[in-house]
Order: C-alpha cells, then structure tokens, then sequence
C-alpha cells in the first residue's frame, strides 16, 4: 500500500520482494509483525488512507454457454474486477491496522468489509534477545500470517473471478470474512514465532450489515481454536522458514441447526526458502500441505454426505525468479484430493459439476508479472504503484476427472485460463 510506503519513507521495494503484492521481504515481515506501525516518513501524523483496481481480460480455451457470470459472455471477458479503500498504517505507536472495503465489479454486490487484521505489538527483552508481542483482531484464519503460504496470502497475487475453479476446498480455505477472530502472538530473537487464538462465525445481522453473508456457507458451532508455529533464519542472504498452522471447528452445515455438529480438523505444513544476497536477482520456492480430517455427523444426518469420515489433501508449491525487482516469473503447482462423496461432490451440473463425486484437481500456472514503480528511483515512489501480469492456467484434471468430468463433455482443457490483469494502487 502506498500509504504504508508514505508512513515509513521507504519505498514499496523495501518490503515486498517484486515491490508490490503479497510476498514479502524480512522487512516486509517485521512491519507486519510490530502492527503496521514502524514510522519515518513525512505522512506519518496523516490518516493512511490507500485505494487500488484492478482490471482484467479472461479467456478460457473453452466457454461457458449462458455465460462467465451474470452480465458477462460466454468468454473473451474483460472486466473491473474489485476496488478497494484501505486504512492501511498506524493508529498509534502501537496499534496499526490493515483494513480493506471492497466493491466487486464481476459480482456487483454492495461495499463488503473484505480483509481486516487490526493489531497491537510491543517490544521487550527475553533472554537477552528481542521479544516482539502483539494481539490480532482479524476477520480470516491467517490473514495474520507473516508468509505467503497460508489461504489468506497465498500466491497467485491475482486470479480470474470469470473463469471456472474447482469446488473441493478445505475449511480453513473457505471461512475468509465470515468469522472474527482474536489471536496472540510472539516472535523471539526473530527466531521462533508462536501464534494461538480462536475464531467464531460472525452472527448473520452483523454479515449482513458488512455484506458478506452467505445462507449456504457453514457455521461454526461456539469458537474454533487456531494454531501457527514457525522457525525462521537467515544467513549470508539465504533466508529459509517452517512451520504449522491449523484449526479444529465444530459446525452447522448450511447453518442448519438441531442435527449435531460436523467436526473439521485442519493441519498444515509449510516451507519458504528465499535467496536475498543480490536483491536484483531474488529466487523463492514455497510449498504448503493441508490436511483435512471430517467426521459429517450432521450431514449425514441432514442428507448433505454420504459417508461419516473423510479426508481432503491439498498440495501447492511455487517457485519464482525476480529481477530488479521489477520483472517476475512465477511457476505454480497445486494439487487436491481426497474421499470420494457422491453427495457432498456428484453434481450433473455442467461445467461446474462432477461424474466421478471425486474432489480431485490438479492445475500447472505460470505468471509474468511487471511492476514498474515501487524502487527508490521511482518517479512515483510513494504515490502510487502498478502490476501488470499475464498468466496461463493448464488443468491436468478438474472436479475429480480429465474427460468429460461433469457428464457433459467438458474436459479439464477446456477450463485452462489465459488471465490478463492489471493492479493500480494509490
């Protein structure tokens, strides 16, 4: 956010590795992690307000008769995709706060309250080394997070909301702006980090008042405990971090109350390596492996499941190349799969169905990105930045199969993505 770049004097570089977007340098970590409130620059006694859009054009190899969406053609779709307003910075020397509103321009829906991490940190000494505290109150299980490897952050920075994307998906994946959240963190002698919480369903009149309701989306029944452990280091420009991240969750399905609960567990492991000697050649290489464990109670009961316990596994691995900051090549791998449900996945539904009633998915991306703002040199430095980026999205295998997955002669090609985005932030 430009407004960030204002408060510390530091140009968007010093902080995210291809100077705009969600990846982050050890800078970028250590802002986050004090509460946005690190200061320096001449706007640090204003208001932080920022504001971004972003525009796309989206082809699919094949289209989707009746349309990408309301309003929209069966393919060759450009669009306003989102614009935001932030107040992204500090409220005082030790509470700061990101927060998001957003219009969606492919859904038209009202102004949503979209991702929101306020926070207090402070500072003290344990066992002679630095201790970093702090509290998050946030709206999204991991959006907290200090990496990029978590649901909320996880990279692509950008993707088609008009091209079709596989169902299955893990809890933790699917609670974003739904639920609020407090959590409790520690970071020591930037070494070990520490994070412990909960997280509730936000009550439907408040969901509603922020637009964000869903009646389909599950509720969690009382609070649903969160965990993230993480070790990190850095030697002669090699930085590397793991670490485990998770949550267990009674819930309602479908909100439906008075036949029990399903029980979710999520556990995660993830793993970031980042080459930081030469900041004009950066490479990174993430992975991330979710484990979900369900016993469906109340969906059996309900109608909703056929069988009581399954299991959901998702796998994603990046690896990206930046030059000068400015120009970036990023290679994705993500793979889904699980139990096979001929309730909770069959569907006839063409495009988005699946005759098998498996979760499997599997998808190669490719990313290049230009972002030419954003450096100490930059003309606009602290007024605005840009992302341009073109990316390419192959599907080996959508919605549990690779022909004629849905019944009705679409095949996982058909749903690869040509995406052409821009991102404007001021």
């Amino acid at each position: 956010m430009p407004s960030f770049s204002r408060q510390t004097g530091e140009p968007c570089a010093a902080c995210h590795v291809q100077s705009f977007g969600p990846g982050l340098t050890p800078m970028g970590r250590q802002f986050k992690l004090t509460g946005y409130t690190m200061a320096g620059g001449n706007d640090a006694k204003f208001i932080p307000l920022s504001a971004m859009v972003q525009g796309s054009f989206t082809h699919t190899q094949r289209g989707q008769p009746g349309g990408a969406a309301d309003h929209f053609g069966s393919n060759n779709n450009a669009a306003m995709d989102q614009a935001s307003i932030f107040y992204a910075g500090r409220i005082t020397s030790k509470v700061g706060a990101f927060v998001q509103t957003t219009f969606d321009g492919v859904a038209k829906t009202n102004l949503i309250l979209d991702n929101t991490d306020i926070r207090f940190a402070d500072q003290a000494s344990l066992a002679g080394q630095q201790f970093v505290y702090g509290i998050s109150a946030n709206n999204s299980p991991t959006v907290s997070d200090l990496w990029n490897t978590t649901p909320a952050w996880s990279l692509p920075a950008t993707s088609s909301a008009l091209a079709p994307t596989p169902t299955a998906g893990t809890l933790i994946e699917s609670l974003a702006r739904q639920v609020g959240g407090v959590t409790a963190y520690t970071m020591w002698n930037t070494l070990v980090s520490i994070e412990g919480g909960g997280y509730t369903s936000l009550p439907r009149n408040v969901q509603q008042t922020v637009n964000t309701f869903d009646p389909g989306q599950n509720r969690i029944d009382g609070g649903a405990p969160y965990w993230r452990v993480a070790l990190q280091h850095t030697y002669n420009g090699h930085y590397g971090a793991i670490g485990s991240f998770g949550m267990q969750a009674n819930v309602n399905p479908q909100r439906m109350q008075g036949a029990g609960t399903d029980q979710f567990t999520d556990i995660g492991f993830d793993a970031t390596y980042q080459y930081l000697a030469n900041f004009a050649h950066i490479f990174e290489l993430n992975a991330t492996y979710i484990r979900e464990n369900r016993n469906m109670n109340a969906s059996m009961a309900l109608g909703f499941a056929e069988k009581q316990n399954s299991s959901l596994d998702t796998v994603r691995i990046r690896t990206a190349y930046t030059f000068q900051q400015t120009y970036g090549l990023n290679l994705f791998y993500g793979q889904t799969s699980g139990t096979a449900d001929n309730i909770i996945y069959f569907s006839t539904d063409p495009i988005s169905g699946s005759r098998t009633g498996k979760p499997n998915n599997q998808a190669f991306t490719a990313e290049l990105s230009y972002t030419p703002f954003g450096k100490t040199v930059s003309t606009l430095k602290s007024l605005a930045n840009l992302r341009l980026a073109v990316q390419y999205v192959h599907y080996f295998q959508f919605n549990g199969g690779i022909r004629n997955y849905d019944g009705s002669g679409r095949n996982a090609v058909g749903n690869d993505t040509l995406f052409l985005s821009g991102w404007l932030a001021f």
